[in-house]
């Protein structure tokens, strides 16, 4: 989680934190919607049997849209937004896959461990690490590509 506060601190850092969160819980309740509605081909049973690739096509839909409103809403009020149309893109498609790939880890240590959720702190969402994981991978993501790429 570190990476967001790092991220925070580049030129414009507070739009991508903002930018990041909402396009990365934009991924996940389009996932989570879509699986619902339309997942028939599971991800990684063994891992996290309830992921589909429906639900990952549904998930990154919603967060491409997602980033690209945060863009337009943020760089009205601010006056500009740090990254340009093309990068934009590409980070809300990238977001997805590190957002996935933290659900997936944080799946696969809770079955390592053989605990369904990583603790009750937050009932319905199988605790705290569960409803957050996503921004383990993703903030991380965000900041270098930030700093690599983009700036």
């Amino acid at each position: 989680m570190g990476h967001w506060g790092l991220l925070y601190m580049v030129e414009g850092g507070a739009l991508l934190v903002v930018f990041g969160m909402f396009t990365t819980f934009g991924y996940d309740t389009g996932a989570y919607f879509a699986g619902r509605a339309f997942g028939r081909h599971k991800m990684a049973p063994y891992i996290s049997p309830s992921k589909t690739w429906e639900g990952a096509a549904g998930g990154v839909a919603l967060a491409l849209g997602v980033g690209l409103i945060v863009r337009v809403v943020a760089g009205e009020i601010a006056g500009s937004f740090p990254l340009n149309l093309a990068t934009t893109v590409i980070a809300a498609l990238l977001i997805p896959i590190a957002a996935q790939l933290g659900d997936l880890v944080e799946s696969a240590l809770k079955r390592s461990a053989g605990a369904k959720d990583a603790g009750n702190s937050l009932p319905g969402h199988g605790g705290m690490l569960d409803r957050f994981d996503s921004l383990l991978f993703a903030g991380t993501m965000l900041y270098f590509y930030t700093l690599w790429i983009a700036l």
